[in-house]
């Protein structure tokens, strides 16, 4: 292998480096070559030629160990982008991952974990000089822009059916069969709304949410916006063992991880499926292909002189040709693949040994469990909130005053159904303002019932001590009034 493997801002003198004197044909080539697919091409030429400070949108799920496509491709890419003079805005979607279920839905243990990613893509040498790159957290961000976020995200909602958003559901690692929740269901049109609230021109995410960034387009249709953002879609590397489109988190021999030490890589490598003279869905193929040969613009095996000595491919065409004539054999190739990524790694592993604050991010990543499954309402329950609620002997024996039977009696009358009357007595038994929640729609003229009776309600749950909170539901009207042809 030529060369010792550096972060990726030290590679080799044909490394992309960020050159205000490059061409428009020149960064288009640059910013193409991330991409699987480019929707549009001429869209993405004009863009380039244009517009001087263009942004790319990226973003991940902080959800486990970082595996080698996250780690490595990402960092790659970014760095591409940037070279080409564009700003990348990486979403760490703290939110989303809960939505998800991600780490349980714990919030504190994704965001150890988004901290972890970010340390990771620091030891790998992401160009993070003069704000090129920006990692944005979605809990902070939407909570101090939710008067433009929420709106959009509306917007989208009620402009789209029930089974388009469905049809995203792969964006999420779902199945449109799954049985989804309800927050699942929402997960779509928030990312959609992120191209927009991130004023991003160009999406870089993998082919995996190919679907929710034509959707971004869709709705651009819909709102008669002309400038629709470009989708490029990069390469999704597939796992180590047959017939695994994607790396699984779930199978430890699925995927290498960016913390991995030699002999885990060599043995996952080793176990790895890498069919003799076939190339299609070859994993062991893929990883040079999208990690070697772009890091180290080579790869070299080391054979004996018995199978011709040491081969060094300056390109990955020249490697196919002679791996599908049987010239090269696997016996040979994984080790020299093997080698060519503990290289990579060892910078990494490195700067998880010897740097304080990641070495105890990777020691609280490694403890949590990648988890899925729905956690029960029970679990989710807030404790607080059930100890206020919760009464004890003492306080169950005033419910039998006279004061608050009278107030059980003006409250229950206002219920043709009450659900559960002991629950109410105690609440007014007990606690000396409860808050009485009512809400309408703003849909036309008011007709009588609401207008005499709700007056009505409210005036004898005023008279019975209590606070009634009514909520002008506008945004609710705007859901409940769907633009879908």
């Amino acid at each position: 292998m030529a060369g010792d493997a550096k972060p990726l801002q030290s590679l080799d003198s044909n490394a992309e480096t960020t050159n205000p004197l490059l061409s428009v044909e020149e960064r288009f080539e640059i910013v193409g070559s991330i991409g699987e697919e480019c929707i549009q091409d001429d869209e993405l030429f004009n863009l380039l030629a244009n517009k001087k400070d263009i942004v790319c949108y990226d973003g991940f799920e902080p959800s486990g160990r970082m595996h080698i496509a996250q780690g490595i491709l990402k960092a790659i890419n970014v760095n591409k982008l940037t070279s080409a003079g564009c700003r990348v805005k990486i979403w760490v979607a703290d939110w989303f991952a809960k939505l998800n279920n991600k780490m349980g839905g714990d919030l504190n243990k994704i965001k150890t974990v988004g901290q972890y990613f970010i340390e990771i893509w620091k030891a790998t040498g992401m160009d993070f000089e003069g704000g090129k790159v920006e990692f944005l957290w979605s809990s902070k961000e939407i909570n101090g822009g939710a008067d433009k976020y929420w709106p959009c995200v509306l917007d989208i909602a009620q402009n789209n059916s029930l089974k388009r958003i469905v049809r995203c559901s792969q964006i999420m690692g779902r199945s449109e069969q799954e049985d989804l929740t309800a927050s699942q269901i929402f997960y779509p049109c928030m990312q959609c709304a992120d191209i927009f609230f991130l004023q991003a021109d160009i999406c870089q995410l993998g082919m995996d949410q190919r679907k929710v960034n034509v959707l971004a387009r869709e709705y651009c249709d819909v709102i008669k916006r002309r400038n629709k953002p470009i989708i490029l879609s990069h390469h999704m590397l597939p796992g180590l063992q047959q017939g695994q489109e994607k790396m699984s988190k779930s199978n430890p021999l699925s995927s290498i991880y960016m913390e991995d030490e030699e002999a885990e890589v060599n043995l996952k490598i080793e176990k790895a499926y890498c069919p003799p003279k076939i190339v299609q869905a070859n994993p062991c193929l893929e990883y040079i292909r999208y990690l070697i040969f772009p890091w180290f613009k080579e790869f070299t095996m080391e054979c004996g002189a018995d199978n011709g000595g040491n081969k060094t491919f300056k390109s990955f065409e020249k490697l196919v040709v002679d791996y599908e004539s049987g010239e090269v054999n696997p016996e040979d190739l994984k080790p020299a693949l093997s080698k060519s990524l503990n290289k990579i790694l060892e910078s990494i592993r490195e700067h998880f040994r010897k740097d304080k604050n990641a070495k105890e991010l990777l020691k609280e990543v490694k403890a949590y469990r990648v988890t899925r499954e729905p956690i029960s309402i029970g679990e989710a329950a807030d404790a607080e909130a059930l100890e206020t609620l919760s009464m004890d002997e003492s306080s169950n024996s005033n419910a039998t005053s006279q004061q608050s039977l009278q107030r059980f009696e003006t409250v229950k009358s206002v219920g043709e159904e009450c659900t559960q009357e002991d629950e109410l007595l105690n609440i007014l038994a007990n606690k000396p303002e409860p808050v009485c929640y009512d809400g309408f729609e703003l849909s036309g003229r008011m007709d009588i019932a609401q207008g005499i009776m709700k007056t009505i309600h409210a005036n004898k749950l005023v008279s019975a001590g209590c606070r009634v909170k009514i909520v002008i539901a506008d945004w609710f009207a705007k859901l409940n009034t769907p633009s879908v042809s």
